[in-house]
């Protein structure tokens, strides 16, 4: 979005940054082939391989490893082949490091910052009204109203979405004539860190937040069982300024950074709003529509900055 605050804004993004899935019919065949199979009777079953993950404290050396066997997702399980079945339930993945007094800040209002960042993160991921396509009303009564033209660029994001202004570089949203969530579980998992801001950020305490959230899906049609996924990945850099320097509300806070990566969402369709997932049931889809010219990339890859992606209109190499 077109938003800016003390000099910083969205670095690195632009709307070929959502990637559309582009491997559904290779998953498709392999889960089909082995749906009456018993994987914990098979030799190379691991019981380790449904065991929740530690919390995440550091960025990973690599991908999650892909299922020599992947199973489809279905109604029951919507998270059975993805390594998100390890995953965090909801707000259980977002877990605030241990505070410590940092720049302007004292211990006790570090605290208080990280609990704001993750009720952002929240209601703004998490929230199913949201998710179902409502506005975040939460999540934006959480962010400062005195930043520069933050309020104004998201009431525009919501009204006239575009290239420029998207809600979806901050927001999980998707259409509800399009599509409903399968149950109410969001796999996630990620980290947050604090540090006292420097040059131009200085005066200023950074939260840097980094997740990855899955979201299982169906079409909105009664009767549809074709689960699906979509998995989003945000980068968030939330500043707290000092009161005694900047014009700001205390207990809210600014946006100094963002970023996202989207697996599963048709990039190739004009903005709206809302994220639109791939079905095997669409086919080839719009024969008119211009093809996704980035390369494929890992939705469930955590090992690299955002920024070190691709920022094209890519494909998903799995979902």
């Amino acid at each position: 979005m077109g938003w800016d605050y003390d000099d910083h804004g969205s670095q690195g993004q632009s709307p070929a940054a959502r990637i559309a899935s582009g491997a559904v019919g290779l998953v498709v065949v392999a889960g089909l082939a082995l749906a009456a199979l018993r994987p914990e009777l098979m030799p190379w079953h691991d019981p380790g391989d449904t065991l929740p993950l530690a919390a995440e404290t550091g960025r990973p050396s690599g991908a999650p490893a892909d299922e020599a066997f992947p199973h489809r997702p279905t109604l029951r399980e919507p998270f059975k082949g993805s390594p998100a079945l390890r995953w965090a339930d909801g707000a259980a993945g977002i877990v605030p490091p241990p505070a410590k007094a940092t720049g302007w800040m004292s211990k006790a209002q570090v605290t208080t910052a990280l609990a704001t960042a993750k009720d952002f993160l929240v209601a703004s991921n998490l929230d199913p009204a949201v998710i179902r396509g409502a506005r975040p009303q939460r999540a934006l009564g959480l962010l400062d109203p005195r930043q520069p033209d933050l309020r104004s660029d998201l009431e525009r994001a919501f009204a006239e979405p575009t290239d420029r202004d998207d809600p979806t570089m901050l927001f999980s949203r998707f259409s509800p004539a399009e599509v409903r969530p399968v149950g109410e579980v969001v796999k996630v998992r990620g980290r947050m860190s604090v540090e006292n801001g420097r040059g131009e950020q200085a005066g200023t305490v950074l939260i840097r937040t980094d997740y990855t959230f899955v979201y299982p899906i169906v079409k909105a049609r009664p009767g549809s069982d074709e689960v699906e996924r979509t998995i989003v990945r945000r980068q968030i850099t939330f500043s707290l300024a000092d009161p005694a320097r900047f014009e700001v509300t205390q207990g809210k806070l600014g946006v100094s950074e963002w970023s996202s990566n989207v697996g599963n969402d048709d990039c190739t369709r004009p903005v709206d709003g809302y994220y639109h997932p791939a079905f095997d049931e669409d086919g080839a889809g719009d024969p008119a529509a211009p093809e996704p010219a980035g390369p494929a990339v890992d939705p469930y890859d955590r090992s690299k900055d955002l920024a070190q992606l691709p920022q094209e209109c890519g494909t998903s190499s799995r979902t």
